[in-house]
């Protein structure tokens, strides 16, 4: 009888990446929550496990190292990673001629390259030591959503055994599986559609010794090249390169089937011969190293949305369970964060006795408005992907956009505050605009640009500003009345480099239509001009 079985306060389908991370957080919130995860591999999981998600930006490597307490396994188990850092190499093996973007020395706001099995694995660990009951091998089979106030149910087999038990909350973390989303119909289609490969090799791919020019080996201290997230890039598709913990490597091809159809990489022999002539240096590295080929996969139409993620009814969804993006710029973690505070949040309301509808409705608008920001970086863009002079400039963009805005509201700890995102919704409501139209007017730009490729590395640690932003992660402001004033000079930031963009582009192209851009900007924000973009070219 169902009056009979076992409760819990939380189940949590899947015991990934999302799943544990929200068990801690619960748990560090409430020391007297009892949790259940369901995780359907056997634990522990192999290293280099395969799992995309392995390089973290700075808001998820906040959440892991100053939220859930994590930083001194990040700092010891994983890799720091040096930056992100793109090569416009199509066709090329000569990586020293062409144009770099990236740091030359590394910005203070730290991040991670995460192996994905070490951190599971860990991550396991650290949830039963905190008192979080953990069940691998375990496979739902059923699930029932309550009515009103009554408890839900979950059922999994574990070898032969069947179980069933009552929860207060049940979350969602099983990835793609999508087991709410399927049952309640919320899964939704987006307008981004890209596939990719993936595949680890075993040992290090080693960039820096890609050339021997010294000039190119002193441009980065350290000489270090190899721990950044390396992107090669060219029209229509980028490649990935990501060092693990473990000492083997993940390669990644993620491209828009316009310009290059997933069937012509969809095996590893495959991808090889498309490497061979897009990316032949990274061909030249692999080619004798076959043999150590540790995985490959592909997903194809790899992004989606959903139509809710967050619900009153005590369910929640997280992680690819929910929406998933894009790995370029690598924001899975920093979604997993956001909807696991979220989730945080309303279980804090619930066991307050609290009403929840309204509070998830806003929650879930909000975290819906994040995803359909984000989405506009990608959306019809990776045509840019292999112009070395539009490229450069959206990228400092949009990690103004990202270090000035989101990442400022979660860091800083006013993400579910309702008071402080009221007091900004003019500002966050312009910054979202501007982007949207500066995101068209680079597409634009860069369907007539030339597309030079000179052989410099545009160094971002040489923009005083940028390093300034990102380093404001790391300072909390004194007050409410300063973090409101950080957001609005972040907005008139984000104005000025709209402002910029719009001379360059017209510098270029005078026929180019920045009509809708200028609207957006709106009144001059400042008194004059800056210079914003001028990163040294070395």
């Amino acid at each position: 009888m169902s009056h009979a079985l076992p409760r819990h306060d939380v189940v949590i389908m899947g015991g990934g990446l999302a799943g544990l991370t929200l068990a801690l957080q619960l748990k560090q919130r409430f020391a007297d929550i009892h949790i259940l995860v369901l995780e359907r591999r056997q634990h522990p999981v192999p290293v280099a496990t395969h799992k995309v998600g392995e390089s973290s930006v700075e808001l998820g490597a906040h959440y892991f190292a100053e939220v859930l307490g994590l930083r001194e396994h990040l700092e010891t188990q994983q890799i720091r990673k040096f930056g992100f850092r793109f090569f416009f190499s199509e066709g090329r093996r000569d990586i020293a001629s062409v144009t770099e973007i990236g740091a030359s020395r590394a910005l203070p706001m730290v991040s991670y390259q995460i192996d994905r099995g070490i951190f599971e694995n860990f991550l396991a660990g650290e949830a039963q030591r905190r008192g979080v009951r953990f069940a691998d091998a375990a496979r739902v089979t059923d699930l029932v959503l309550a009515d009103g106030d009554g408890a839900h149910q979950v059922s999994w087999l574990q070898g032969e055994a069947r179980h069933s038990v009552q929860c207060r909350w049940l979350v969602d973390a099983c990835g793609r599986a999508g087991l709410i989303k399927r049952k309640l119909g919320l899964a939704r289609p987006n307008a981004h559609d890209c596939n990719a490969v993936w595949f680890r090799i075993q040992g290090r791919i080693t960039i820096d010794d890609w050339s021997d020019d010294p000039a190119w080996q002193a441009r980065c201290t350290p000489r270090e090249r190899w721990r950044s997230t390396n992107h090669l890039v060219g029209a229509g598709y980028w490649v990935w390169l990501i060092p693990l913990a473990s000492g083997s490597h993940s390669v990644g091809i993620v491209a828009d089937p316009r310009h290059h159809p997933l069937d012509r990489m969809d095996s590893f022999d495959k991808a090889m011969d498309w490497l061979r002539t897009w990316q032949p240096r990274l061909y030249d590295d692999l080619d004798g190293r076959r043999g150590q080929l540790q995985d490959f996969a592909f997903f194809r139409n790899f992004s989606y949305g959903c139509e809710q993620v967050f619900s009153g009814q005590r369910w929640a969804l997280t992680g690819e369970a929910g929406l998933f993006l894009d790995p370029f710029y690598s924001p899975g973690s920093d979604f997993i964060a956001i909807a696991n505070t979220y989730i945080t949040e309303l279980v804090a309301r619930d066991r307050a006795g609290q009403h929840l509808a309204g509070h998830a409705a806003i929650y879930d608008q909000i975290f819906h408005s994040f995803y359909d920001s984000t989405l506009a970086l990608y959306q019809d863009q990776y045509a840019l992907f292999g112009d070395p002079q539009v490229l450069p400039l959206k990228v400092i963009w949009d990690y103004a956009y990202y270090w000035g805005v989101l990442s400022q509201l979660f860091v800083h700890g006013r993400l579910a505050d309702l008071r402080t995102l009221s007091a900004l919704r003019d500002e966050l409501a312009r910054c979202q605009q501007l982007n949207i139209e500066v995101q068209a007017l680079l597409r634009a730009w860069g369907a007539i640009s030339s597309r030079h490729n000179p052989a410099v590395m545009l160094d971002q640690a040489t923009l005083p500003w940028f390093a300034e932003l990102n380093a404001s992660l790391q300072q909390p402001p004194a007050d409410e009345a300063a973090f409101r004033d950080r957001v609005r000079q972040a907005t008139r930031l984000l104005q000025d480099l709209a402002g910029e963009l719009i001379e360059r582009a017209l510098a270029d192209h005078p026929t180019l239509d920045v009509r809708a851009l200028r609207q957006a900007i709106g009144p001059a924000p400042t008194a004059a001009p800056r210079r914003l973009f001028d990163a040294t070219a070395t």
